[in-house]
């Protein structure tokens, strides 16, 4: 109960101090949270030998908020924990609080966002790809 409360006072403390109502909500977060583990899904079925079913983000709590420009557009990272439920074929597996780092970015015209991620080029240099988020 005290944790609840806890949260709830730094839920309305970080939402007073965002002037910017641009920023990446949790539903947002949760959604680039999903498309990065649909990117690594293949990878955890084979280093797990798991047949997923599928997965549900729950519990994100966003401990850290940056901005930053990428290729002179505004974008996030955002840091955090999630609890991740992987759903099996005869049974479900719960991670909790795994920790999270994404990049996100509001397109030019407002009205949609992307996933970032960063990739090293042959010259150490750091290009992204994107994927969209909504």
């Amino acid at each position: 109960m005290v944790r609840l409360i806890v949260i709830a006072v730094m839920v309305v403390l970080l939402s007073g101090c965002n002037s910017n109502p641009l920023t990446p909500t949790n539903k947002l977060v949760k959604k680039a949270i999903a498309v990065q583990l649909e990117q690594t899904q293949q990878q955890l079925e084979l280093q797990l030998d798991l047949d997923v079913k599928g997965f549900n983000v729950k519990h994100l709590a966003i401990k850290q908020l940056q901005s930053k420009t990428i290729n002179t557009l505004p974008a996030y990272i955002v840091k955090g924990t999630y609890d991740l439920s992987l759903k099996l074929s005869e049974r479900e597996l719960t991670q909790p609080k795994k920790p999270f780092e994404v990049y996100m970015q509001l397109q030019k015209e407002g009205k949609t966002w992307r996933l970032l991620q960063p990739q090293k080029n042959s010259d150490g240099e750091t290009g992204w790809y994107s994927y969209l988020i909504e």
